[in-house]
């Protein structure tokens, strides 16, 4: 697995010109080679040469969480007193174009700047997230069981077995991040409780907020599944609302027309297809209604190791999808003041049409939870 996308990397770095590749903090490190930097103010690097061996550079006390793979990278562990930066030129070897990891802590980019004054730099998204944004089969099965946790929990809330009335929105956000690590993720990622107006905040923050009967309950929720020790993990995300009582014609309306505006969105997202075509399909349905003033974001972000990363399905993306491609589609609606709506699915895009990961219903379920 490792091998094969080092492999890729390198074939890219060939294509742009790329003379190396360096990868600190961040998801595209755990990706590539299946080893997450910790945060901190020590450097830990990988770096790869596109006609060299790879050599992870990191603490030397921290090495002894590496899971080794000799045959594609060395470990080379610094002391307190070593110069890190000194310690990736060394391995740079004179190198000029370089690639650096997106995440990388602006203080080592400007000391390895310093450091390599005559070298041009890019990002090295431009290099690694072409070739993340298409999954393999392995990983477009990680990523069906992740979704198929979610929607276990998604289908709790929407038969009423999570209960709502009465609790905090931080309560609920609490259970339902229990019952993500209960799913089998490792890590809970977000689990957004939004009820009554506070629905109209996209990302509103559970508060202390009671939920009461009669009002929109959105929850947005998703994790990073464990894997086998020295494997990343892969993301769920899925949005699905519920009315704690009769909902109101008004609110009714629009959601059947949201969940429209979703289907079709889901049923576009082809192969060649533009990105922002998609997102245009949700956005023509929902403006029929006159909700799409209301639609506040993109329609949809891609999926994989990282919550949020490429592609993404927004206007002004004119490449097309490939398959291989995984994303979110989740159109929404948020009335300032007063509610709000979304639905989400993860789909991924094959030959054979868009494969919609979650499947758990998408009609607005009425709970007395």
């Amino acid at each position: 697995m490792f091998g094969e996308r080092l492999s890729r990397v390198r074939q890219a770095m060939e294509t742009g010109g790329i003379d190396a590749v360096l990868l600190s903090v961040g998801p595209d490190l755990p990706w590539l080679i299946g080893y997450e930097a910790m945060p901190l103010e020590r450097l830990t690097m990988l770096v790869v040469p596109v006609d060299k061996p790879a050599k992870l550079i990191l603490p030397a006390f921290e090495a002894a969480r590496v899971v080794e793979h000799p045959e594609l990278f060395a470990i080379e562990g610094w002391g307190e007193t070593d110069d890190p930066i000194h310690r990736v030129v060394e391995a740079l070897g004179g190198t000029s174009r370089l690639a650096i990891g997106d995440r990388t802590w602006s203080r080592f980019l400007v000391g390895l700047q310093q450091a390599l004054p005559a070298s041009d730099w890019v990002a090295a998204g431009e290099v690694v997230g072409p070739i993340r944004a298409v999954k393999t089969e392995a990983e477009i099965a990680a990523l069906q069981r992740a979704a198929s946790g979610v929607d276990r929990i998604a289908e709790q809330l929407r038969t009423g077995q999570i209960p709502l009335i009465g609790r905090t929105e931080a309560a609920v956000s609490a259970d339902l991040g229990q019952r993500i690590k209960d799913e089998g993720h490792a890590k809970v990622n977000f689990a957004i409780v939004a009820s009554g107006e506070n629905a109209a905040s996209p990302h509103h923050h559970a508060g202390d907020k009671v939920i009461g009967p009669n009002e929109v309950v959105l929850c947005d929720f998703g994790g990073t599944t464990a894997e086998p020790e020295g494997e990343p993990g892969y993301c769920s995300d899925i949005t699905r609302c519920v009315y704690t009582g009769e909902p109101p014609a008004e609110f009714q309306e629009a959601y059947d027309i949201l969940q429209e505006a979703q289907a079709q969105a889901v049923s576009g997202a082809t192969v060649g297809t533009p990105a922002e075509a998609v997102d245009a399909i949700a956005r023509t349905r929902l403006g029929e209604a006159d909700l799409d003033k209301w639609f506040l974001h993109r329609l949809g972000h891609g999926i994989g190791v990282e919550e949020h990363e490429d592609p993404y399905l927004v206007e002004g993306n004119t490449e097309p999808l490939v398959a291989g491609n995984a994303f979110s589609i989740e159109p929404g609606f948020y009335v300032d003041g007063k509610w709000g709506a979304r639905i989400e699915d993860i789909v991924v895009a094959t030959d054979d049409g868009p494969l919609a990961l979650n499947t758990v219903g998408h009609d607005l379920a009425v709970v007395e939870a």
